[in-house]
C-alpha cells in the first residue's frame, strides 16, 4: 500500500477517554459500571449525531469518526458494519510519553475492530526530554512499521508542548508561543519523526494562524518522494472563531485535506444534554449541525 491518503477527509473526533470522564464526568481513577455505562452512552449520542449529519448531506465519502475501543467499541463495530470511514486511537490515555495502550497486543486489537485508520496522540518537543522523545520514536516506529507491512493507515496527532525555557522567551504568553515558536518547532518535530523512520500518511496538526506555516508544515511532511502524504487541521477545543480562522488557513494549501475536529463540535450539546437542558435529539441535531458547518468552513476557505 502506497504511503499517503487520497480525497478529502473531515473526523469527527471523540476518541477521548481519560480527559473526557474527568471532565465531563467528574470521574477521577477507574469508572464504576455504571459510570462506565454513562459514559458509553454519551459516546453513542456523539455518534446519533454523526449519523444526523451524513442523513444531512455530510459527504460520506469524506465523513469520518475516531472513537475509543474503551468507551466505543459497540459504536467501532456498527460504524463498520454500516461502512463508514473509521479511525481508533492506539495510545494509552492521559500521559505525556507514547505508550501502547494493549501493549504488545496492540495488533491483535487493531484487526479485531478494523478501522480504515490507526492513530496516535503523540507530545514531542525537539527541546524536550531527549530520552522520552528516544523512547516514543522507537515505539512509533515499531507501530508504523507494523501499520504498513499489514496496509493499514497510520493517522499521527502531533502536539509540541511548550518547554519551560521556550514559555519563558515569550513571557510565559501561551498564544505568544503559538505565534511565535510553535509552527518552527514542528517542522524540526517532523524532520526529526521522519529522520528516525516513522512515517505517517497522515498528520493531524495544530491549528496555525498564517498560511504560510500551513505551507512549509505540508510541504515538509511531503518532502523527499512522500507525495501522497496529507495534513488534517486540529481543533483542540478551540471556540468557533479560533477553528475556523485553522480552517480557512489550511483551506486550499497542498496538501491539506480537511481536519479532525472533537470538543469544538460535541461539547456544549452533551453538556446540555447530560444536565437537562436539552434532549437527546436536540442534542445529536446540534452535534450535526456544527459538524456540517465546519465542513463548510473548510470547504469555502
Amino acid at each position: 500500500m502506497a504511503l499517503g491518503y487520497e480525497g478529502d477527509l473531515y473526523i469527527l473526533a471523540f476518541d477521548h477517554r481519560g480527559s473526557f470522564q474527568k471532565k465531563m464526568f467528574g470521574i477521577q481513577g477507574d469508572p464504576t459500571p455504571e459510570e462506565t455505562n454513562t459514559i458509553i452512552d454519551a459516546k453513542r449520542l456523539i455518534f446519533e449525531g454523526f449519523l444526523k449529519a451524513l442523513d444531512e448531506g455530510a459527504p460520506k465519502d469524506a465523513a469520518g469518526m475516531l472513537v475509543d475501543e474503551q468507551f466505543g467499541a459497540d459504536v467501532a463495530r456498527e460504524a463498520i458494519s454500516k461502512g463508514l470511514l473509521l479511525a481508533m486511537p492506539v495510545e494509552k490515555s492521559g500521559q505525556n510519553d507514547f505508550d501502547f495502550q494493549y501493549g504488545d497486543d496492540f495488533g491483535k486489537h487493531i484487526e479485531e475492530l478494523n478501522p480504515a485508520f490507526s492513530k496516535v496522540l503523540v507530545r514531542y518537543n525537539p527541546d524536550g526530554d531527549q530520552e522520552m522523545n528516544k523512547r516514543q520514536s522507537a515505539r512509533l516506529k515499531e507501530l508504523g512499521g507494523w501499520l504498513h507491512d499489514n496496509d493499514r493507515k497510520f493517522l499521527f496527532e502531533l502536539l509540541v508542548p511548550a518547554e519551560p525555557e521556550q514559555l519563558e522567551s515569550v513571557g510565559g504568553d501561551a498564544d505568544r508561543y503559538d505565534k511565535e515558536l510553535r509552527a518552527d518547532l514542528m517542522l524540526r518535530t517532523i524532520e526529526e519523526l521522519q529522520a528516525a523512520g516513522i512515517e505517517p500518511d497522515i498528520w493531524k496538526i495544530e491549528g496555525l494562524d498564517k498560511r504560510e506555516d500551513c505551507e512549509r508544515i505540508s510541504a515538509a511532511t511531503r518532502k523527499d518522494g512522500r507525495d501522497k502524504v496529507v495534513c488534517v487541521v486540529l481543533g483542540r477545543g478551540a471556540n468557533d472563531d479560533a477553528v475556523d480562522h485553522w480552517l480557512r488557513m489550511g483551506s486550499g494549501v497542498p496538501g491539506y485535506v480537511g481536519f479532525a475536529i472533537g470538543r469544538s463540535i460535541w461539547w456544549d450539546s452533551l453538556k446540555g444534554f447530560l444536565d437537562g437542558g436539552i434532549s437527546r435529539e436536540d442534542a445529536a441535531a446540534q452535534i450535526s449541525k456544527n459538524y456540517r458547518r465546519f465542513i463548510d468552513v473548510y470547504k469555502a476557505g
